[in-house]
């Protein structure tokens, strides 16, 4: 693995990497680091027949993370006649990890989904993340570390699930924001998510991956009627830590079924050739721009205290 750097090594750095650029045209790529999941990490299975969408798992999530009231109450079904960028269904932000949303369907009307980090096996986060800010607990939880983010948001290209969240409340401490499992209040300990917990429908199943994948085939042999036969996150990507079960094909209520069973890792090496220099670059600049402006403007201050000083002596 890559030893950590911190941020103000880092875009030092950057900021040369920035003129050698401007000199020879050319930046030098990450290289991506290699990992494979832990075969007795945790999962959760969700049962996409069993919801209906009382956004009561929003509301632990948002509970157990500390996150902020959202504009409008969990008992506000409007919420799902809303689209987020590009008229897409709502997505995770830095103020919700979790969201559900509503797909009328053509196979069996109106369907609820859940949406939140899937903890992939292989995450495309961590491979791509050359200062190694995130990490895969053995429990499954796929944890990011705010000290030694840079901002570069490969990690949010990078995930086939459109996932991490940016926080822009701070120009110079850039943050990613998603859902972690509740790993720091619950998993560590045996316990399972706060969203799992509070389900009044018991849509989800907390347990070992490989159990659940066992209740996931049982389930579909015993009511082939119900359930498409598919574990959606079986292998998709590698492989999630959240499995699904759906009562219509998958492709309906809004799962990308095009992605492969690959985990980003065997694409991430030449994407990673280009990302840095789009993505690393820009934030590391803006930074060296603002902590000149600072210095000129802490400069400026000085000579005035200075002045202040002198004409006191007079």
């Amino acid at each position: 693995m890559m030893k950590k750097i911190d941020r103000r090594n880092f875009l030092k750095g950057g900021l040369a990497g920035t003129a050698a650029l401007a000199v020879t045209g050319k930046a030098t790529s990450g290289k991506a680091a290699s990992f494979e999941g832990y075969p007795d990490s945790m999962g959760v299975l969700v049962d996409l027949t069993k919801c209906v969408g009382c956004r009561t798992c929003e509301a632990a999530c948002n509970k157990e993370q500390g996150l902020p009231e959202p504009a409008k109450p969990f008992n506000d079904t409007s919420v799902f006649d809303e689209t987020g960028h590009g008229g897409m269904p709502r997505q995770p932000t830095e103020k919700a990890y979790t969201v559900v949303n509503r797909y009328d369907t053509e196979s069996g009307g109106p369907v609820y989904r859940k949406i939140q980090c899937n903890h992939c096996n292989e995450p495309g986060c961590l491979t791509s993340c050359f200062v190694n800010a995130y990490t895969k607990t053995p429990e499954g939880a796929v944890i990011y570390d705010p000290k030694v983010c840079v901002g570069c948001r490969t990690c949010m290209i990078a995930c086939p699930f459109h996932i991490p969240a940016y926080s822009y409340s701070s120009t110079i401490n850039p943050i990613i924001k998603k859902c972690i499992f509740c790993y720091d209040t619950r998993l560590k300990f045996g316990r399972p998510p706060a969203c799992v917990e509070a389900c009044p429908q018991e849509v989800m199943v907390f347990g070992k991956r490989a159990d659940l994948l066992r209740l996931a085939r049982q389930r579909i042999k015993e009511n082939p009627n119900k359930y498409i036969d598919h574990i959606y996150g079986e292998k998709e990507m590698g492989g999630t830590s959240w499995l699904y079960l759906s009562g219509v094909p998958f492709e309906e209520v809004g799962f990308n079924t095009t992605l492969g069973n690959e985990p980003v890792i065997s694409y991430v090496k030449e994407f990673l050739g280009i990302v840095p220099m789009v993505l690393t670059i820009w934030p590391a600049l803006f930074t060296g721009f603002h902590l000149l402006a600072t210095r000129k403007e802490e400069a400026e201050a000085g000579k005035k205290d200075n002045n202040k000083g002198e004409g006191g002596r007079s």
